[in-house]
């Protein structure tokens, strides 16, 4: 009998989509969605990501791959849009700390090692997925040691589309 897990995933989106773009792949939202759960048990799957309005087709079919939206408001500089989410990424994790058994962190983002670490040194870090091995942070590598694995590794699993 397989024991429940209630573990959550924190996604930052903008860098798991740029990550993908850097492989030349496209992530199968969905199959990615069903892969956490059944490989990591998950069973809430936060999905942080900067908000522009002309995207809610976008936001509407991330809702509807089983993804709970976290937005931060994006702003300009200069061509570029920015929407940075490690703030909210690592808030939601210690609000929702007592509610989830074990975290699956899903970015390569240096400014995320200081949560893995903690995760990690209080048994509530499942693993870490970075975009690859290259693109990893090696902060980030250094504070998960042994508990992380590379999206560029799983695209037999979750179907990247190439």
């Amino acid at each position: 009998m397989k024991i429940q897990q209630n573990n959550y995933a924190f996604i930052d989106g903008q860098n798991v989509y740029k990550s993908a773009l850097e492989i030349g792949w496209k992530l199968d939202t969905r199959k990615f969605r069903k892969y956490l759960s059944d490989k990591y048990g998950v069973t809430v799957a936060y999905y942080f990501i900067g908000y522009m309005e002309e995207n809610t087709a976008l936001y509407d079919m991330l809702k509807e791959h089983g993804y709970e939206l976290i937005y931060k408001p994006t702003y300009r500089i200069g061509g570029t849009v920015k929407g940075n989410v490690d703030a909210e990424l690592v808030l939601q994790a210690m609000i929702d700390y007592e509610v989830y058994d074990k975290a699956v962190i899903v970015t390569s983002d240096g400014d995320i090692a200081c949560l893995a670490k903690y995760l990690l040194s209080q048994s509530k870090l499942l693993c870490v997925l970075g975009s690859s091995k290259k693109g990893c942070s090696h902060l980030l590598e250094q504070a998960a040691t042994g508990y992380i694995s590379y999206m560029d590794e799983l695209q037999t699993k979750v179907q990247f589309i190439p």
